[in-house]
């Protein structure tokens, strides 16, 4: 995974800190001065803040004091609790945190060699398809002596703040941090891919059956190590937050810190009554404050679980800002969760793996219409085939498809203000099975995302066997920008751009031709096939110029749905386009009848019923049933 950190802005850290030894001094970072630029993009600062070094706050400063906890954390001045929610899912995590935070034992403080401190750390952050290495010196913002943004529990303990001050540095600001996203911060954490689910919307506290099937997702990513935050939405200024009665805060990011089915009752009735709840715990990154409702510290509900099973669940009575609820009372008070899956696509893995298809791509302008690629969504029919296109393959009868797409991170800096997300999304399309150029018109819609101004994307969606177009774009056009598309399937989707409108002119083209007309031929089903005990186990063969298209078997049926589709460049207009129908066999496949079509431009019925016949050539005769065929046809290559 860390096989290629690239150097962020090309500083190059064990160079820096070999620098700096030799030379006797301390770090200073001069891409992110101990400044105000470094501080805010925009507005005047507040109180005085004074930029120290952690030997000038205390006494013994440490990375880490007792090691790594989700308690270390505290949010500061910032409205960036979103961002201490992802530190705390981090900080559960020991494999995850120690990718962000590479090789700490050598970064920790040693008291016995001072000489060997630098003033230089460095940490580890996903951006846009690639690990960066995030070089920052150890000055950090202070008023009073005291530690302004994200701090920890102990006061010598500054992993936290360090950690806060390299991703404020990739933000451009730490003001660029005020009321970011967890789900962004997950990501880049992990490298992993964020679904957010909205609790409301989906009416997950009162429909049981959405209700289980989301935890046993929710059980599945935090055993696979995935991290998961929560969040009640705000949804005026005085809501943010916003204290509700139950002890809950407004606005606000909690990380998910367990999620498990606990055993209720005690002793051997326990074991055997087996009554389980489902159960989330949660942390608040102020550190306090809690949940005062059903299984709160100390609520008497606790008196129906083992003292055994209360110690395994880690249940105290602190105010320290961790809790647990039951997954109903998570969907009635919660309005949002985020589930941050870690995509595991190694082979050697007992856990699911994936096959990821990861592409890098723009949306330009340009005056001629073939060559722009930012067309807006589906609300702008004229121009939405115009967008970046992208075409993928589910070999299998059904699978599970992961898409997520990712604009470019937008930095906000003083000099370049604010960085705005463009509101983004993507349509995914079933075509052709042998599509190899441009969509250009309307086919059959499989899925769709959102559209959000958010900087990234997701759909989780199972589709059936075929060939699918995901066309991703701007929600109005015009819009410049770049962005990475991801594709997770089972089995390798031979995901890639699809750049071509029409078959190119080659130099053969004189030779061998030019096609003069493109045809997409839908076959919908059969009726009436020769029918076995069991019913036919068919499926169709297109067959056109030596192309050919076949569709997945349809088993134990007389009235097969193939649904499949082909499309073809044609050179010899005179040749015409054959559908056979086979049954299939397990020593030879038996042929029970095809079709020639004519496929005239002019044809204004496109739907056609037609009588199988025999393969011969002289007097072909009807054999029994009929296929149902949707065929259009143009001299415009670009048509379809």
């Amino acid at each position: 995974m860390f096989s290629c950190v690239k150097p962020y802005e090309d500083q190059n850290y064990s160079a820096l800190r070999r620098d700096c030894l030799r030379r006797k001094v301390l770090f200073e970072d001069p891409l992110f001065p101990a400044t105000d630029d470094s501080l805010y993009y925009k507005g005047t600062p507040g109180p005085t803040v004074r930029w120290k070094r952690p030997k000038d706050i205390c006494e013994d400063p440490r990375l880490f004091v007792d090691g790594i906890s989700s308690h270390d954390l505290h949010q500061g001045q910032v409205g960036n609790c979103w961002f201490v929610a992802a530190c705390s899912s981090l900080a559960s995590r020991e494999s995850l945190w120690q990718k962000v935070i590479p090789d700490w034992k050598e970064q920790e403080w040693d008291p016995e060699k001072p000489n060997a401190y630098a003033g230089i750390f460095h940490f580890h952050f996903w951006r846009f398809g690639e690990w960066v290495d995030v070089v920052i010196d150890d000055r950090l913002p202070t008023v009073n002596n005291q530690l302004i943004y994200c701090h920890s529990n102990s006061r010598n303990e500054f992993w936290c703040a360090l950690v806060e001050k390299a991703y404020a540095k990739l933000a451009g600001c730490y003001q660029a941090l005020d009321g970011g996203n967890t789900a962004d911060a997950l990501v880049d954490f992990t490298g992993g891919v964020s679904e957010p689910i909205d609790l409301t919307e989906g009416d997950f506290a009162s429909d049981e059956t959405k209700r289980n099937q989301l935890f046993e997702r929710m059980l599945k990513v935090h055993s696979r190590g995935g991290l998961i935050s929560a969040s009640i939405k705000a949804v005026t200024a005085a809501d943010m937050e916003a204290r509700l009665a139950c002890g809950l805060v407004k606005g606000h990011a909690y990380a998910v810190t367990d999620v498990r089915k606990v055993r209720l009752g005690h002793g051997l009735l326990a074991f055997f009554k087996s009554e389980k709840l489902d159960m989330i715990r949660l942390r608040n990154p102020w550190g306090e404050r809690e949940w005062n409702g059903p299984w709160s510290d100390t609520s008497e509900e606790w008196q129906k679980v083992s003292k055994s099973e209360r110690e395994k669940m880690g249940v105290t009575v602190q105010d320290d800002g961790e809790f647990w609820m039951t997954f109903e009372d998570v969907c009635r008070y919660f309005t949002d969760i985020i589930k941050c899956r870690l995509i595991n696509t190694s082979y050697l893995s007992i856990h699911k793996t994936w096959e990821e298809a990861r592409l890098h791509g723009a949306w330009t302008l340009h005056e001629d219409p073939r060559q722009n690629r930012s067309g807006g969504c589906i609300n702008h029919k004229d121009t939405f085939f115009q967008n970046p296109q992208y075409i993928f393959d589910v070999k299998k009868p059904e699978d599970e498809v992961l898409i997520c797409i990712q604009q470019r991170p937008k930095r906000s800096t003083r000099r370049e203000g604010k960085g705005e997300n463009l509101a983004i999304g993507f349509d995914i399309y079933k075509v052709e099975e042998n599509r190899q150029y441009r969509m250009h018109s309307l086919q059959h819609k499989a899925a769709s995302s959102i559209y959000i101004n958010s900087r990234s994307v997701f759909l989780r969606t199972d589709q059936p066997e075929g060939r699918y177009v995901i066309i991703p774009t701007t929600f109005e056009p015009g819009y410049t920008g770049e962005f990475l598309l991801r594709v997770f399937t089972d089995v390798p989707s031979n995901c890639r751009e699809l750049r071509l409108d029409e078959p190119p002119h080659t130099c053969w083209s004189s030779l061998c031709g030019y096609p003069q007309l493109v045809t997409q031929v839908h076959v919908l089903g059969a009726a009436g096939l020769k029918d076995s005990p069991t019913g036919a186990n068919s499926y169709v063969i297109i067959k056109c110029e030596g192309d050919k298209v076949r569709s997945a078997v349809q088993k134990g049926t007389s009235t097969p749905e193939y649904n499949v589709k082909g499309i073809f460049y044609r050179k010899k207009l005179s040749q015409p386009i054959t559908v056979q129908v086979w049954n299939h066999r397990v020593l030879k496949d038996e042929f029970l009848g095809q079709v020639h079509l004519k496929t005239d431009p002019d044809d204004l019925q496109a739907l056609h019923t037609l009588h199988l016949r025999d393969r011969n050539s002289r007097q072909p005769s009807d054999l029994p049933g009929t296929v149902a065929v949707h065929i259009l046809s143009s001299t415009s290559l670009m048509a379809v």
